[in-house]
């Protein structure tokens, strides 16, 4: 199989010269050991993952004897399973000051976090890598920073084909996991299926103690339909069949393991009477239009949720983006008491940039109107727009552009 170059390869070269450990977070199959494997060809560095049972219960039962079987530098796979591994590899990088000893690869489960926080704090580095982007199918990387400008974006085109939404949509249906690339419509279909049926019951059973496999499987369907919607734990609960409180325990076990993103709501003081409630996104497109049974990349493009499946997108797209960027920036949307909303907030540097999310090739310019609440709160805001379908970037204002949003 063909080796797809990921953009989160400079940042974690970047950490690994600086921190003892580097750990890789993000759902199964979105290509963290291929990554890590691919970096490590040539270098000497021992692998072993957790995965295997043996090496499991070694690690479980005696970490000090673990790493003389493996000793650093050292990539372990899937060290969600075993914890106890986390103290011995304090012990480790307290001993000498090389950086890049134990490169850790597992799902961003909240009690493995806690216990990575807890044990190895100021020793490791946290990444997180998602399925490809659109960018990364394409083999193309944008030499210049994104900040929405008229002249980044028009900078950025030079690298990028022309926005075309059926471009767009098979991306979209696609999916970015690395192994459905180039798959055909039926070895993607089974691929999905397997997915969900292995991994995904798996570790819902395994790590999230869920014991009904039936309902969970209902749960995960109504989540895909409510992809780009505030989270509804009565409407999930009611399609599964199972609680409020079980809705919001399995909500949080998907974002646990990488399977949705909840986009938080913007806060602020001097804005009263905002939304408390997420939005709810998943970080693999493809996985949300298999559970919804989209099964063209066309039939998608021209359904009622085409809308829903376009904002998960350019959503996803920025968060991949600032997950590999050189900085971070903190990703929300805008909603008060009045309904009212802007779909994403890009905050940088006490920053707000605001964006409005269309499908059209031509949207209403008036949208960026909505930003005036910003400016009335006296919140310093940045380029922003409209991310839409349009073929180049265009300005409405003397702060505002349609942004292609195939150059995010």
């Amino acid at each position: 199989m063909i080796y797809l170059q990921r953009q989160m390869e400079r940042k974690f070269l970047r950490m690994n010269a600086f921190f003892k450990a580097v750990l890789v977070t993000g759902a199964r199959q979105v290509g963290k050991t291929t990554m890590l494997r691919h970096l490590a060809e040539g270098t000497g560095r021992t692998y072993v993952t957790l995965d295997n049972l043996m090496a499991r219960q070694l690690a479980q039962d005696d970490p000090a004897l673990f790493f003389q079987t493996y000793p650093p530098p050292v990539l372990i796979d899937e060290v969600q399973y075993a914890p106890e591994l986390f103290a011995q590899i304090k012990l480790l990088c307290d001993e000498n000051e090389m950086t890049g000893q134990f490169w850790l690869t597992g799902s961003q489960q909240y009690k493995m976090m806690k216990k990575v926080r807890e044990s190895l704090a100021g020793r490791i580095g946290i990444l997180t890598l998602y399925g490809l982007s659109v960018q990364e199918k394409l083999g193309v990387s944008f030499a210049n920073e994104l900040d929405f400008s008229l002249p980044c974006l028009r900078e950025r085109q030079k690298a990028m084909p022309k926005n075309n939404i059926h471009d767009v949509f098979a991306h979209i249906w696609q999916g970015g996991m690395p192994q459905v690339f180039g798959a055909d419509p039926e070895q993607r279909q089974e691929y999905y299926n397997s997915y969900v049926n292995t991994y995904l019951m798996r570790d819902a059973t395994e790590v999230g103690g869920v014991t009904d496999t039936l309902r969970f499987g209902k749960f995960l369907t109504a989540c895909a339909a409510l992809t780009a919607e505030q989270v509804n734990y009565r409407t999930l609960a009611e399609a599964s069949d199972i609680s409020q409180p079980t809705a919001k325990e399995w909500l949080q076990l998907l974002e646990g393991l990488g399977i949705v993103y909840l986009l938080r709501p913007y806060a602020n003081n001097r804005l009263k009477r905002l939304t408390k409630t997420p939005k709810l996104y998943f970080c693999d497109t493809g996985l949300a239009a298999h559970l919804s049974l989209w099964l063209t990349a066309d039939a998608l493009m021209n359904g009622a949720a085409s809308g829903h499946y376009f904002e998960n997108h350019v959503v996803l797209q920025l968060l991949k983006h600032y997950s590999v960027a050189p900085t971070a920036a903190n990703l929300s949307y805008y909603r008060d008491a009045n309904a009212k909303e802007i779909d994403l907030f890009v905050e940088e540097n006490n920053c707000v940039h605001p964006l409005e999310i269309k499908k059209s090739a031509s949207p209403d310019r008036r949208e960026v109107k909505k930003f005036d609440v910003l400016a009335k709160a006296s919140i310093e805001t940045g380029p922003g727009g409209v991310v839409c379908m349009c073929d180049e970037p265009l300005p409405i204002d003397a702060q505002n552009c349609f942004v292609p949003c195939n150059l995010i």
